[in-house]
């Protein structure tokens, strides 16, 4: 046995999704993509601080990020189920590649206007809608069923560490160059993930051509998540969790600054912590196999739930840093398993519009959450915040279980 051969054994063996071929050419292209599109998340938000100056015209870029996805998400299963996969992803990437030259090109030549850069941070959100289902849909192509769980975890992993990274080398490269070299680069990312694209040789999934409206899809879409108690309690789970719990963009800032006095450095401690749980959680979930089951992805919500609610008594920065640890390690591994759940026991008919919503819920809520915990933070205080928000999560997937236990009953009974 060769070296290599020697290596792959025994990377497949702690990663049982790195066996497949199609899927290493994919994990591989995205590793880099991933990182170029934090550098522009990043240095976006810079250049519309710079531009304007004005906080609220900053959260305004949020909306023309995240408003696409809530708008949209749904419409992109129908299409997604509709046609191949990996020919969506590759158009979606041309687009993304189209949107960053035009910024890029705006930027360096000196013509940049706040409304310019808000319209193109649109078409990167409708983009978005279209890219996260695609690729959360286009895995299940790329490895056996039972290795999902694994291949999920496994692009957590770079999904965290990109996370990390690519703030990091933006806020580096602006200091030492100017801005529209982030953006450059971030053009040049797209081509190890256009190209690993062009080089997987995936069989797709049978594509069901229809004459139906796209509205009578997305019917049959949400009754086929009704029918399963499996997929009504990830969802609704998921909707509590995304809605409720990720704000810490709204919910840190005022955290570190009004409780512990720290400002900017302070946040930065705490997203820090959060972002490393998640990147643990990510090489935890990289070894997970099988069907995941739905008491444990309701007890992951729960502890959830109640570490961001502890935060309110929190007056002890160690304490605080340890909590959002755990925080980032729960909510990675609850995402996957919610991701795992969906695509394992949906149906491949239904594979883009299930997971549309699981975008929906992950992703297109965030406007929502934000202006929830924002509204409750003004008037009572960060504590305040992270105590209602961890309530009614809490209590929303106690509801879920309710919900789901009679569902169980009732499909025990009619059978």
């Amino acid at each position: 046995m060769s070296y290599t051969n020697a290596f792959m054994h025994i990377l497949s063996n702690k990663f049982p999704a790195m066996k497949y071929h199609n899927f290493r050419n994919y994990w591989l292209g995205q590793s880099i993509s991933l990182i170029g599109n934090f550098m522009q998340i990043t240095a976006l938000q810079w250049l519309i601080y710079t531009l304007t100056k004005s906080a609220l015209l900053m959260g305004l870029l949020g909306v023309a990020q995240y408003g696409p996805i809530m708008c949209l998400s749904l419409f992109a299963g129908v299409i997604i189920d509709r046609y191949p996969t990996k020919k969506i992803i590759l158009i979606i990437q041309y687009g993304y590649l189209l949107q960053t030259l035009v910024l890029t090109i705006l930027v360096w030549s000196g013509h940049v206007r706040y409304s310019y850069v808000l319209i193109l941070a649109a078409f990167r959100g409708i983009f978005q809608s279209f890219d996260q289902t695609s690729k959360n849909a286009f895995v299940r192509e790329l490895v056996e069923k039972n290795d999902l769980r694994s291949a999920i975890g496994l692009n957590s992993t770079i999904f965290n560490t990109a996370r990390m990274l690519g703030p990091a080398i933006a806020v580096l490269l602006m200091d030492r160059f100017r801005i529209e070299f982030v953006f450059f680069l971030d053009c040049i990312s797209f081509f190890p993930m256009i190209i690993s694209l062009y080089l997987i040789r995936a069989k797709p999934f049978l594509i069901k051509r229809t004459e139906k409206k796209i509205l009578t899809e997305i019917g049959e879409g949400l009754n086929h998540i009704r029918q399963s108690a499996a997929l009504l309690g990830a969802i609704f789970s998921m909707l509590a969790v995304g809605t409720l719990i990720m704000n810490f963009n709204v919910t840190a800032p005022v955290y570190a600054d009004k409780v512990f006095k720290l400002g900017a450095n302070g946040y930065g401690v705490l997203l820090t912590s959060n972002g490393a749980g998640s990147l643990v959680g990510a090489l935890f979930a990289t070894q997970a196999r099988g069907n995941p089951k739905l008491k444990n992805l309701f007890a992951l919500g729960l502890i959830i739930s109640f570490l961001l609610a502890s935060l309110c008594f929190m007056y002890y920065l160690p304490l605080a840093v340890i909590t959002f640890f755990l925080i980032g390690f729960f909510v990675l591994i609850f995402n996957t398993t919610v991701n795992s759940t969906m695509q394992i026991n949906s149906s491949e008919e239904f594979r883009g519009r299930v997971m549309s919503l699981y975008t929906l819920a992950n992703y297109g809520t965030t406007p929502i959450g934000n202006m929830f915990a924002g509204s409750i933070i003004e008037k009572g205080g960060p504590g305040m915040g992270f105590f209602i928000c961890g309530a009614v999560s809490g209590i929303s997937i106690i509801l879920t279980i309710l919900k789901v236990s009679s569902k169980k009953r009732a499909n025990y009974l009619a059978e």
